[in-house]
């Protein structure tokens, strides 16, 4: 945790007397409410990243608008969770902080120890992490499990960058919205109009876009400074492609008129990317998994006996048949085929990336279960045109979910009955 939350949360709480004071309502949302003290709590934290970004904070009033608007976003997708029977279970929410934990390269003790002396609360922090999880699983259900690339897309898209002769460019776009209440009246689209022509007015004078995002955008990544990260031209949505691609790096569009509002984007840079040449392993393995009739224990003793019986000669293709609990990959004698690197869970990658080929692991667990692997065999691969379709299908698939969590939040906005007390 770097240490510029520390320092954020030293000047932006007071004595607890000061707050217990100040705690009151700040939004009802359905039968839910928001307390002052939630939304300074998270102020201090959305601060804390800016500053580490670099991001000017926006005047304190917007910036508390805009903290409690995300905090309501959070809130609706968590009651959603919760009617839908969406629950993160303790084995679930303890395995994911010890994945962060590790990533940091600390032991869930000293990341604990890092966190409190950073006075953000060990039990906030798994509060945070299982919202995380919650809102990802209710996602998943809602909406992304109903976006399907086909085949005829990716031919499309594909096709389409090669008659625009730019295959390999990628674009980093910054986004300012000015939003459009749902059946807005004419005097607030004005509103939002001339909001729209004074911002990129002040940004034509040299005002800086990550901070106007900051103080003015009703976009998703508006804290972010509106950046909308690197993307190939097929991840710019749509509206903004044409604009794009006759922009200079620094240029800012006009504004740009939606169903949702007005937006001026700014495109920061753009990159080529190259050939891609990979180090892809041909492996196979026997997975067992614990359930009510197996423990952890019983699970990793099967999987020691099979490992035995493979190194006595008994063959692996036979006993993957036989046991594996993938039944996929048992079919064919628990061959996964040739993999490029990423194809597989971290956990079964990194065991599989210590052995030479005709090594068996040692028994091991990921978030499937126990697995023994066996390599085959190792080569050189050029995954250009397969990375290139990948990437494809990725880039129609993240235009495809990006629009479709954008209605799906404003609808379930537009439902909700949400009512604000700032002003209290």
């Amino acid at each position: 945790m770097n240490r510029l939350l520390l320092l954020a949360v030293i000047l932006l709480s007071g004595p607890v007397t000061a707050v217990q004071d100040l705690d009151r309502i700040v939004a009802v949302i359905n039968d839910d409410v928001i307390m002052r003290s939630e939304l300074l709590e998270k102020i201090r934290s959305v601060s804390a990243q800016m500053e580490e970004q670099n991001i000017p904070l926006p005047p304190q009033d917007i910036l508390e608008k805009q903290v409690l608007d995300r905090l309501i976003m959070t809130r609706l997708q968590i009651q959603m969770a919760g009617n839908t029977g969406i629950r993160v279970d303790d084995e679930t929410l303890n395995r994911t902080i010890s994945n962060i934990a590790r990533e940091n390269q600390l032991s869930l003790n000293e990341f604990r120890e890092i966190l409190e002396g950073d006075g953000y609360g060990y039990e906030n922090f798994r509060k945070e992490i299982r919202n995380e999880i919650l809102i990802s699983r209710l996602q998943q259900r809602q909406v992304d499990n109903r976006v399907i690339v086909t085949e005829r897309e990716i031919e499309n898209y594909l096709s389409n960058q090669e008659h625009q002769g730019e295959t390999d460019i990628e674009f980093r776009i910054s986004h300012i919205l000015i939003a459009i209440p749902e059946g807005a009246s004419t005097r607030q689209v004005t509103q939002a109009r001339e909001t729209a022509e004074k911002v990129l007015s002040e940004l034509q004078e040299g005002a800086d876009f990550s901070s106007m995002a900051a103080t003015y955008s009703d976009g998703q990544q508006a804290l972010d400074g509106g950046d909308l990260g690197w993307r190939k031209a097929g991840q710019v949505p749509t509206l903004f492609a044409d604009f794009i691609a006759a922009m200079e790096v620094g240029g800012l569009s006009e504004i740009i008129k939606s169903p949702s509002g007005y937006h001026i984007i700014r495109l920061q840079d753009k990159r080529s990317s190259e050939q891609v040449v990979v180090t892809q392993t041909k492996a196979r393995h026997i997975l067992v998994r614990p359930d009510e009739l197996t423990t952890p224990e019983d699970a990793l003793r099967r999987l020691q006996q099979l490992r035995m019986r493979i190194a006595g000669g008994d063959d692996f293709a036979e006993l993957a048949r036989a046991h594996s609990a993938d039944t996929m990959s048992a079919a064919e004698g628990g061959d996964l085929g040739w993999v490029n690197p990423g194809d597989l869970v971290p956990e079964f990658e990194n065991v599989m990336d210590t052995l030479e080929p005709g090594a068996t692991s040692e028994p091991f667990r990921s978030q499937f279960g126990f697995h023994i692997v066996q390599v085959l065999d190792r080569r050189e691969h050029d995954s250009t045109e397969d990375i290139k379709r990948a990437r494809a299908r990725e880039a129609i698939r993240r235009r495809k979910l990006e629009e479709a969590r954008t209605d799906w939040l404003r609808q379930m906005r537009d439902e909700a009955y949400v009512e604000y007390r700032l002003e209290s």
